[in-house]
């Protein structure tokens, strides 16, 4: 994993599976583009979901033009589309800047 200069970490397609999938906690995927102007705008709600998440959460970001093949395996048809992944399946989804929706995926900490 590299980070981005926010910080969270950019997964790449070759090690999706063991940083993503075989993660020992629920981990939320940002499928993203660098040309995409609304990946940006979530960008802030994404460092809060994984401030909050702490241990109990990871916060990665997936470049769609450098992984063509998972936004494929997953269904990604617009960005940005954030998953939450617990035990390697897909619980939860958002398309689209929906902050809301990120809150409501990492609650607050105890």
């Amino acid at each position: 994993m590299s980070p981005t200069r926010e910080g969270i970490p950019i997964v790449a397609a070759g090690d999706f599976g063991s940083d993503v999938l075989a993660a020992e906690v629920p981990v939320l995927v940002d499928f993203f583009a660098t040309w995409c102007g609304p990946c940006e705008w979530l960008t802030p709600y994404l460092e809060q979901a994984a401030e909050r998440g702490g241990d109990r959460v990871r916060v990665v970001k997936v470049d769609v033009d450098e992984a063509p093949e998972l936004s494929i395996r997953y269904g990604i048809r617009s960005v940005p589309t954030v998953i939450l992944f617990r035990g390697g399946v897909e619980v939860e989804r958002s398309i689209g800047v929906e902050p809301h929706r990120i809150r409501a995926m990492v609650p607050e900490g105890d």
